[in-house]
């Protein structure tokens, strides 16, 4: 599955960097990452309207793939979940609020927020091209638990490479101040690193011992069952535009995203609960064998090209799937 951006929002962009050089963007891109990658936030990083430009440039493409087929994923899982308010917390540039509005286009009152002033102001100039409710939607900028503390609560929250940024000493504080102010689902996304599923992880952890209930990934609400090293993450492939090339000084025409998430619900989702595919299948002449998250536990469930149905199936399954198996054909193993 392929995610890229929508046509309002892209000629959004085209229309921003009409007349600007690329290498100049490019250089900015280039020193933001760095910026990010040493830890620095983007209240220190993006300092400016080209700053913001830039960051949109080379990154809003591959978070609204993720976000999109986050998204995808809750609305798969609770397919009676229709919400009509959005609080989009770390809003950024708005990319979570356009995949939102693109995945529940029953949002009319949309809430976004973050303390920097100058993806702020980008965000409104993008958003005054969308559709209704992302011309209509108020963004407050400032500190961001102290904004989200007025707020009603919202249907639909979302938090969107946002927690990274908090220091690991308030991360809980600020999944209590999304929890009070989500009515429906909680969702957060992560870069698809350890240390990304690790904040993932603890706020999933504490908020399932707050009676919230997991929508997705998850298949269940006990402890991760992942152990040592292993960390839970997924990819979203993405198509490349010439400028978003030239931006990150990248040959290839896609791009791998990789995050971490969960969704959480105040209310039980009564859904089936099915299996997850927590990595690419291992295919070979003989089997598939594919790393699952179950409702008892990680299993590595076994297809045999001698039971050709199950074979068949298993070999279609991509990373990140929700798929139900028929045990009596497959051959499993607790890891």
């Amino acid at each position: 599955m392929e995610a890229n951006l929508p046509p309002d929002l892209q000629a959004g962009l085209d229309r921003l960097t009409q007349g600007i050089s690329r290498n100049a963007l490019a250089r900015g891109a280039a020193s933001i990452s760095q910026a990010y990658r040493s830890g620095q936030g983007s209240a220190r990083t993006i300092r400016n309207a080209d700053d913001a430009l830039a960051y949109a440039l080379a990154r809003m493409p591959a978070t609204f793939a993720a976000a999109a087929a986050v998204l995808a994923a809750v609305k798969e899982a609770a397919p009676h979940f229709a919400p009509r308010t959005l609080l989009d917390a770390g809003a950024g540039p708005g990319t979570a609020s356009w995949a939102a509005l693109g995945c529940f286009p029953g949002l009319t009152a949309l809430q976004l927020v973050d303390n920097n002033v100058d993806l702020r102001r980008l965000a409104l100039q993008l958003l005054s091209g969308g559709a209704a409710a992302l011309r209509s939607a108020a963004y407050g900028q400032g500190d961001a638990r102290q904004l989200i503390s007025a707020l009603a609560p919202a249907d639909l929250t979302v938090a969107s490479y946002f927690v990274g940024e908090v220091p690991d000493a308030q991360l809980l504080d600020y999944a209590d101040a999304l929890w009070a102010k989500t009515a429906g689902i909680l969702v957060i996304i992560e870069p698809g690193t350890p240390a990304g599923f690790a904040r993932i992880r603890s706020v999933r952890s504490h908020l399932t011992g707050r009676q919230g209930h997991v929508v997705c990934p998850c298949p269940h609400d006990r402890e991760c069952p992942l152990a040592g090293n292993d960390w839970c993450h997924f990819s979203q492939r993405l198509n490349r535009s010439r400028d978003h090339r030239k931006v990150k000084g990248a040959a290839l025409s896609f791009e791998d995203e990789k995050f971490s998430y969960v969704a959480l619900s105040k209310h039980n989702i009564d859904a089936e609960a099915r299996d997850r595919v927590l990595a690419p299948p291992r295919v070979t002449k003989a089997l598939v064998t594919t790393k699952l998250c179950t409702p008892t536990g990680l299993v590595m469930d076994v297809a045999s090209r001698r039971d050709q149905a199950a074979y068949k199936v298993r070999k279609s399954w991509r990373w990140g799937d929700a798929v139900s198996r028929s045990a009596a054909s497959v051959g499993e193993g607790n890891e």
